[in-house]
């Protein structure tokens, strides 16, 4: 008679754990940046302690007047201006904690026309509803709180719970330093105009992510054609330079 045989199950052998490779830049721009505005911002100390004044300033600073009069610069030369070491500072770190991952994910030429959409888009806001004088980099950075916000959103199927808590954080943010920029001696229409260049700057020329490839490799591509950076850019120069423009004209309300 014949004894019954012990069932066993067939051993499966484990999976791989699925390999990953993703287009990264490294960061030079944001490097670069920072480089730039420091020794800005050394030549302004300087300056002041030399001549008396602050002499990069006066020539790079939004002031209304001297736009009006031509000197078109102005629109993007306040980025790399600073009042204080703190004012500087904090700048510079929002720069370094934002732009890095960012210009990872967005490459080189495209952070750089990204920061200065966002750094002109900012002077524009504040030519147009603010008469003070400003300078400093804070417009740029609200650009790039507004890269961050639509390259999550439009990614948000692929980048799943995470998209959804970088929105959110990234929404707090923006609230509470939009709030912070409502006491006297922030320009908070700069801030404000930053974001909309960056929000708009992005929905046409942020990285639009997709995979590709058979487990166990994949691979994470940016469908979003390069030549759209370029577009986006004249698009964000015109849009926010015709509304400039209704102040040269004598169309502009306020």
């Amino acid at each position: 008679m014949n004894e019954p045989r012990e069932s066993r199950e067939p051993e499966l052998t484990p999976l791989p754990p699925p390999v990953v490779d993703e287009h990264l830049a490294s960061p030079t721009v944001t490097y670069v940046l920072m480089a730039v505005t420091a020794v800005i911002y050394i030549l302004q100390f300087g300056s002041q302690a030399l001549l008396g004044g602050d002499v990069p300033a006066y020539l790079g600073m939004k002031i209304n007047e001297l736009i009006l009069a031509g000197q078109l610069w102005r629109f993007f030369t306040p980025m790399l201006l600073h009042g204080s070491i703190l004012h500087i500072g904090f700048n510079m770190y929002a720069l370094l904690r934002l732009g890095a991952p960012l210009e990872r994910r967005f490459g080189n030429v495209r952070f750089l026309l990204l920061y200065l959409a966002g750094a002109f888009a900012g002077n524009v806001f504040s030519f147009l509803l603010s008469e003070s004088n400003s300078l400093g980099a804070s417009t740029a950075i609200f650009g790039l709180l507004g890269a961050e916000l639509v390259f999550l959103y439009q990614n948000r199927q692929l980048l799943g719970k995470q998209a959804n808590a970088g929105i959110q954080n990234v929404i707090q943010i923006a609230v509470i330093n939009l709030l912070i920029g409502l006491t006297p001696g922030i320009d908070n229409w700069g801030h404000l105009g930053g974001l909309c260049g960056g929000l708009l700057f992005t929905w046409f020329a942020g990285p639009l992510l997709k995979v590709e490839g058979i487990y166990p490799k994949f691979d994470i591509s940016d469908e979003r054609a390069e030549s759209m950076a370029y577009i986006a850019a004249a698009l964000t120069l015109a849009v926010f330079g015709a509304l400039a423009a209704t102040k040269f004209v004598g169309w502009w309300p306020l």
